[in-house]
């Protein structure tokens, strides 16, 4: 009689072994194909090989009292994507999609981040950026574990969801993103948050690079920059890196599966 297997890592991408065998076909998922209207196509993919990564929703960069607003940026637009985010998440969550939190969580001492990092947030070198207090409430900017880095009340955050740190752009740089979601067994992304030109559309261009099928979720998306960074943005989604849709018409393909 065979003894019983045990599992070891994580499914799908699981083995199952006891002292005589190792059985690494790895069980298969059974698929969830759902079809959603993107602005170029429609696109068929499987729910069951899907997760939406939710980048920078944070409240250095959402709240009136985080970082952006005190150095005098508008986070009116930054603050857009939070409703749409409220009911598509409960959509997803009932599907067993994972959710990601892509979020800068800096380390406290910084030493994994360059000069040249510093520059983008704090060019004259006189202001409040990386690793800095805030002057009205204390809180080190985007540091782990701070007032700053940590996500918008508005947004639920389940006990089931995970959790990536990033220290740059993209949230696959010296992460284990890439790791997390090979292990879980997803192909096809789903990407929502802040600022959409900078780290949602970096994050979305490694992933393109990586091999995985990017679709950006325009109403859950948003920036603070210019316009036409905005434009560019969906441009070269659209061209390049993948498929963009809205929250709505994937809870209406959802619907219909």
């Amino acid at each position: 009689m065979m003894k019983p297997l045990r599992t070891l890592g994580v499914a799908p991408n699981a083995w199952m072994v006891n002292d005589t065998i190792a059985d690494i076909t790895r069980s298969p998922v059974d698929p969830q194909p759902v079809i959603v209207a993107t602005e170029t196509k429609n696109v068929r993919f499987d729910l069951a090989k899907s997760a939406i990564i939710v980048i920078d929703m944070q409240n250095d960069f959402c709240h009136p009292d985080g970082w952006l607003a005190h150095i005098g940026v508008d986070i009116l637009p930054a603050r857009q994507p939070i409703q749409p985010l409220q009911s598509l998440l409960t959509v997803l969550r009932s599907h067993s999609l994972p959710v990601i939190w892509l979020n800068w969580g800096n380390r406290n001492d910084l030493l994994n981040i360059s000069a040249g990092l510093h520059h983008v947030y704090n060019p004259t070198g006189s202001g409040v950026g990386l690793g800095d207090a805030l002057p009205h409430n204390n809180a080190k900017v985007l540091t782990k574990d701070s007032w700053g880095a940590a996500i918008v009340d508005e947004l639920e955050q389940l006990p089931g969801d995970i959790y990536v740190d990033k220290f740059r752009m993209s949230g696959f740089w010296d992460t284990p993103l890439d790791s997390i979601l090979r292990n879980l067994g997803k192909t096809t992304l789903f990407f929502a948050g802040v600022n959409a030109d900078q780290c949602v559309l970096c994050t979305l261009q490694d992933a393109n690079f990586l091999g995985y099928d990017c679709i950006l979720i325009e109403d859950c998306t948003a920036t603070t920059s210019p316009e036409y960074c905005w434009l560019a943005t969906l441009y070269n989604v659209k061209q390049l890196f993948g498929f963009v849709t809205d929250s709505q018409r994937i809870i209406k393909g959802i619907g219909k599966k």
